[in-house]
């Protein structure tokens, strides 16, 4: 039976504290947040990713890194620097507008980069990165389903948005690029683009799905979990 971190789970919360029309509306945002950025903010000085859209308008707009914004205009930066640049996928994870990550409560269909999503017994739980839905996947004393109804694991290819298998997926750990939960597992369909994501971002591991221990996971909170 595994330690429960349902406490430190709290904790974490407060200090980070779908249809395909929603899907479109956020890369939209992404999109008009990435020429915003160009024109009127120093990239170098804007935030690390990490907290929810809300947070990040306040911190670009505490940062100064951008000229004076209208709201709408620092929302779009806000998704921007949350999600990167995005296209449209047809492979593309479908998040229901209403879906809340079961691990920390946040709005997954804001963060189509980092979806990911476990199927139990016929229900989609979705998740607004891979280091929450591996919480909610390894600690059964937290969130207590029984894993042998799993019948899909899904996450998020960081460069296309396809949903690819999390068994197949090649995840780079704990680099420079945080997620709306901070320091992360970021998802690949391959070795080759997990390797070029590592490098240029200060990867410390590349992992298949086996090598995901609650020790790493928790690490990545600044937990050492034993």
């Amino acid at each position: 039976m595994i330690t429960r971190i349902l406490p430190l789970l709290l904790l974490l919360s407060i200090v980070f504290s779908v249809s395909y029309g929603s899907s479109a509306k956020i890369i939209k945002l992404s999109q008009k947040g990435e020429k915003i950025t160009r024109i009127f903010c120093d990239i170098k000085k804007l935030p690390k990713a990490e907290g929810t859209i809300s947070d990040l308008m306040k911190k670009i707009s505490d940062s100064k890194a951008c000229r004076k914004l209208s709201k709408a205009k620092l929302e779009a930066v806000a998704y921007f620097v949350s999600n990167g640049a995005m296209k449209y996928s047809k492979k593309q994870m479908h998040v229901p507008h209403d879906a809340k990550c079961p691990v920390c409560g946040m709005f997954v269909y804001k963060y189509p980069k980092w979806a990911a999503m476990i199927e139990v017994d016929g229900k989609k739980h979705y998740f607004d990165g891979v280091k929450d839905m591996m919480k909610f996947y390894i600690f059964d004393v937290d969130f207590p389903y029984d894993r042998t109804k799993i019948s899909k694991m899904e996450v998020t290819d960081f460069y296309t948005l396809d949903a690819i298998p999390a068994n197949d997926a090649w995840y780079v750990y704990d680099s420079l690029f945080y997620g709306p939960m901070g320091r992360e597992l970021i998802s690949f369909v391959d070795k080759p683009s997990a390797e070029e994501f590592s490098r240029d971002n200060s990867g410390k591991e590349i992992l298949r799905f086996k090598d995901i221990t609650p020790k790493k996971v928790m690490a990545l909170d600044g937990i050492d979990f034993q």
